[in-house]
């Protein structure tokens, strides 16, 4: 059994100018047999407009460890699905595969853990004939890499959140709070 019971982490990583690639992942990672585990099991059915997959990098290659990536929002088109199932998912594939061969994930783990990851993508890609596909992929495989390296090192620490309370303030606020 792992000694991972419960790991969360979360990123993100903004899209290039133009685009509507923000990449803004949250990660659950832990044992098979823990709370995760179950949580993983349980999504198994479908839910009407939250697709929910195994990451795989492609045919026949889902990743280890056994990751279910599902949306934050509601689907809405075949375009969405198709880019989640498509770009989002081998960015999110390789982000893992490339931290497991750079030890953020254990290799002797990757059978006992099990990771879901809550995936944003906003719904204007679907919809963008500009959409750049490369950056869709930089934004997801930047951010799920940060997510989960962040998920094993429990970062930020409640002292980094202490010392930052005053000093970083959550975005949206920024014109509730002008002057």
């Amino acid at each position: 059994m792992s000694e991972i019971w419960l790991r969360t982490g979360e990123a993100t990583v903004l899209a290039a100018e133009g685009q509507f690639t923000d990449a803004m992942p949250e990660v659950m990672i832990g044992d098979v047999k823990g709370p995760v585990g179950h949580a993983f099991a349980a999504m198994a059915g479908q839910t009407a407009g939250h697709p929910r997959m195994f990451v795989i990098r492609d045919l026949n290659q889902m990743v280890r460890p056994a990751t279910m990536m599902t949306t934050k929002m509601t689907v809405g088109s075949e375009d969405y699905v198709e880019l989640l199932g498509g770009v989002v998912q081998a960015a999110t594939g390789d982000a893992i595969v490339d931290c497991l061969s750079e030890g953020v994930l254990a290799k002797a783990q990757a059978d006992e853990l099990c990771m879901i990851i809550m995936i944003w993508l906003d719904p204007r890609c679907a919809e963008d004939s500009n959409l750049d596909k490369r950056d869709l992929y930089r934004t997801n495989y930047e951010a799920t890499k940060l997510a989960i390296s962040r998920a094993m090192k429990g970062e930020p620490t409640a002292d980094e959140l202490i010392a930052n309370r005053k000093t970083i303030s959550h975005y949206a606020l920024e014109d509730v709070f002008k002057a």
